[in-house]
C-alpha cells in the first residue's frame, strides 16, 4: 500500500491544487499505511508506534472502527506491545517507553478501557517512575547544591520520561495524563490518582517564568528557559480539565500570542487544537496548511499529516476528557 503515495511525486498542476479538505488527508494516511498494519514516520518506512498511533485517532472520523484501515491498524499495535505492557517506538524493539501512552489511547477509542492491551499499558505507566528519587539522582543532587544547581525544579514532582529510568520531561508527562483521564475513574490502575497528580503538580513546577512550556526545564544555570510550542500545547491539553489554573492561563497567553507566528506544520496543528479545546477564537486554519503544505507537502511526514486532519476538523473527543466529566458530553 505505502510505495504507490509519496508526497514529493506530485506533478507541478497537483502542487497548485488544494490538497484540502481533510479527505485528501485521510485518503493519503489509508494509502500510506504498511502491509502489516501500521505506519512509518514516511510512506515505505517501518512500522512505528507513534506514527499508528496518531494515524487511528486521525482517522476514527473517516471510517467505521470496523473499517479495513483502522481494525489492520489496531492489529499491528497489539502485535508491537511488548510483554510487560508497554510498547517500543518500533515493533521488535526495545525498551517501552512514552509511546505507549498514545499506542492506549488509540486503542481505548476503537474498544474500551476494558481491553487487555490498554489494561496493561496502563499498569506499565503507572508503575514504571523515572530517573528522579532514585539513590545516584538524589547523590548527584546533593552535589549540584554545594557548588552551582544547573537547574531550578522541584524533584520530588515525578512524572514520565521519554524511556524508562530517566527524567520527567513535559511531552511524555502530557501524553501519560491524557490517556488516564480519558479512561473511567473505575478502570484505572491503583497508583493512577497518584501518578497523576504527581504529574500535575510536575507540569506546575515546569512552568516558564512567562508563561508556556520547554522541554523540562524553566531555569538553566539561573536563566530563565525559553518556552516552546509543542511543549506548551501538551501540557495545555492535558491540563484541560483545569482551565483556570494561573499557569494555564498565562501559558494560554503565550501561545495566542506567537500562535501566528508558527511555521511549522505539526506544531501549527497541535497549537489550533489547542486554542480550540480553551475556546479561543481562531481562523480557519486550513488556508496556513494549505500553503504550508504546498511549500514542501510536509516533507512526507505521517505524524503531521495526522495531526493537520485533527486540526482541522471538531476538537477530538479525547481531548474533550474535561467536558465529559462534568456531563456536557
Amino acid at each position: 500500500m505505502a510505495t504507490d503515495c509519496k508526497l514529493g511525486d506530485q506533478t507541478a498542476k497537483d502542487r497548485n491544487d488544494p490538497p484540502y479538505p481533510q479527505e485528501s488527508f485521510s485518503a493519503f494516511l489509508r494509502d500510506a499505511q504498511n502491509p502489516d498494519g501500521g505506519w512509518g514516520y514516511h510512506p515505505g518506512s517501518e512500522s512505528c508506534t507513534e506514527p499508528a498511533a496518531l494515524s487511528i485517532l486521525a482517522l476514527r472520523g473517516h471510517e467505521a472502527t470496523g473499517g479495513k484501515s483502522l481494525s489492520s491498524a489496531s492489529d499491528w499495535l497489539r502485535r508491537a506491545q511488548l510483554p510487560e505492557g508497554a510498547w517500543p517506538v518500533a515493533g521488535g524493539e526495545r525498551p517501552g517507553c512514552w509511546v505507549t501512552a498514545l499506542a492506549c489511547l488509540a486503542l481505548l477509542k476503537l474498544s474500551s478501557p476494558t481491553e487487555n492491551a490498554v489494561t496493561r499499558g496502563m499498569q506499565w505507566l503507572c508503575q514504571t517512575w523515572p530517573a528522579e528519587g532514585n539513590a545516584w539522582w538524589r547523590i548527584r543532587q546533593r552535589l549540584q547544591r554545594r557548588t552551582e544547581a544547573i537547574v531550578r525544579q522541584d524533584h520530588s514532582l515525578h512524572g514520565w520520561g521519554w524511556t524508562p529510568d530517566t527524567a520527567s520531561w513535559v511531552e511524555p508527562t502530557a501524553s501519560a495524563l491524557l490517556l488516564l483521564k480519558n479512561v473511567p475513574a473505575e478502570f484505572l490502575p491503583p497508583e493512577a490518582n497518584k501518578r497523576m497528580r504527581l504529574g500535575e503538580a510536575m507540569l506546575a513546577d515546569r512552568v516558564c517564568p512567562g508563561g508556556g512550556w520547554n522541554t523540562g526545564n524553566p531555569f538553566v544555570y539561573g536563566e530563565p528557559g525559553i518556552p516552546r510550542v509543542g511543549p506548551t500545547a501538551w501540557a495545555l491539553v492535558a491540563l484541560g480539565d483545569k482551565k483556570d489554573h494561573a499557569a494555564n492561563v498565562k501559558s494560554l497567553e503565550w501561545l495566542e500570542h506567537n500562535y501566528q507566528e508558527i511555521r511549522g506544520p505539526g506544531s501549527l496543528a497541535l497549537a489550533h487544537l489547542c486554542l480550540k479545546l480553551y475556546g479561543r477564537p481562531t481562523a480557519p486554519i486550513e488556508p496556513r496548511l494549505q500553503a504550508l503544505y504546498l511549500n514542501n507537502q510536509f516533507l512526507g511526514n505521517i505524524p503531521v499529516i495526522a495531526w493537520a486532519i485533527l486540526a482541522a476538523g471538531d476538537v477530538p473527543d479525547w481531548l474533550g476528557f474535561a467536558s465529559r466529566a462534568k456531563g456536557k458530553a
